[in-house]
């Protein structure tokens, strides 16, 4: 089986931290760069599985960038560089502690709710009538608040600003920026045969303005469904084709495990980890309309990554 990088630890020269997350690594350099590398880890359910994927992470990087460079006009990003397939290096920034959530579609866990009665999420209020998988009048912005353990939290606009946590100036720049790089991230979707039904953004700040950081529009941060045939599913009530990570979740509870107490994670197989490889590259091939390229040096990522990291960080000097 190709190998999967499921742990870093680079020292890069002008270190001054690392931090480990859910999928991505993060190397803080002279608290002015940062060097972000997509390991092939995969989580669900809050939960890091124990196998990694192989070429998940040069998927997301890929994925990222890709977008990334395609919204830079719509509002300015932490991105400077692709040293490695798995790598973005960028400006560090000042993370807020919200995740803007943005819908277009009524599905997932804002359905859940919805069919359970409720009709308000994160202070938006709902029409009544509305069925599964059925577009908003308008795209909704649900946000969260960012969680160091566990769950993120719904919570509303007047609760983030009433509490502090993103001031009402820079929510608005926000919110504005949310609602436009979703627009643009729907056109490219659909040129592609898709609909991006929703995402997650993330800001920063940095002297004084709102950036765009971490990743945009991968399989692991949006939802996409396939627009042939999204009308006829939905007028029969029928569940929609999609493009996301969902796959993976519905694996775990057919096998029974949703990280509840007792529940025990089941056996991930190397080919079970392949096939999961597989489609991530066929999502990748889907969102972006390109071949996927396999990374040479798969067999030695970590010295793969350390040289062409080490060598940038040397160029930009």
């Amino acid at each position: 089986m190709v190998k999967a990088l499921t742990k870093t630890d680079f020292h890069f020269k002008g270190q001054q931290s690392i931090y480990h997350g859910k999928v991505r690594d993060v190397y803080n350099i002279q608290d002015d760069l940062m060097v972000m590398v997509a390991t092939d880890r995969i989580s669900a359910f809050d939960v890091i599985l124990p196998k990694g994927i192989p070429y998940k992470g040069q998927v997301l990087n890929q994925i990222a960038a890709k977008f990334l460079d395609a919204t830079s006009d719509i509002c300015p990003n932490w991105k400077l560089a692709t040293p490695d397939p798995m790598v973005t290096v960028g400006l560090k920034c000042e993370g807020f502690r919200v995740e803007m959530i943005i819908r277009g579609i009524l599905t997932g866990s804002a359905w859940r709710d919805y069919k359970n009665g409720v009709r308000e999420i994160c202070g938006v209020r709902l029409p009544e009538g509305m069925k599964e998988n059925e577009r908003f009048p308008e795209p909704i912005i649900t946000p969260t608040t960012k969680a160091d353990e566990g769950h993120d939290l719904n919570i509303s606009k007047d609760e983030i600003i009433r509490q502090g946590i993103v001031s009402a100036d820079d929510y608005a720049v926000m919110e504005d920026y949310t609602r436009r790089l979703f627009a643009r991230g729907q056109e490219i979707a659909a040129r592609q045969g898709l609909i991006l039904v929703d995402t997650k953004y993330e800001f920063g700040k940095r002297d004084g303005k709102v950036y765009l950081i971490d990743e945009i529009h991968t399989p692991d941060s949006s939802r996409y469904f396939y627009a042939d045939g999204y009308e006829e599913k939905f007028a029969k009530g029928e569940p929609q084709r999609q493009l996301s990570k969902e796959f993976v979740r519905q694996w775990l509870i057919e096998h029974d495990f949703m990280n509840e107490l007792g529940q025990v994670m089941p056996e991930i197989t190397d080919e079970y980890a392949e096939s999961v490889s597989e489609r991530y590259i066929e999502l990748y091939e889907h969102i972006t309309g390109e071949p996927f390229e396999k990374a040479a040096d798969n067999d030695d990522l970590t010295t793969r990554i350390e040289r062409n990291v080490t060598s940038w960080l040397a160029e930009r000097g």
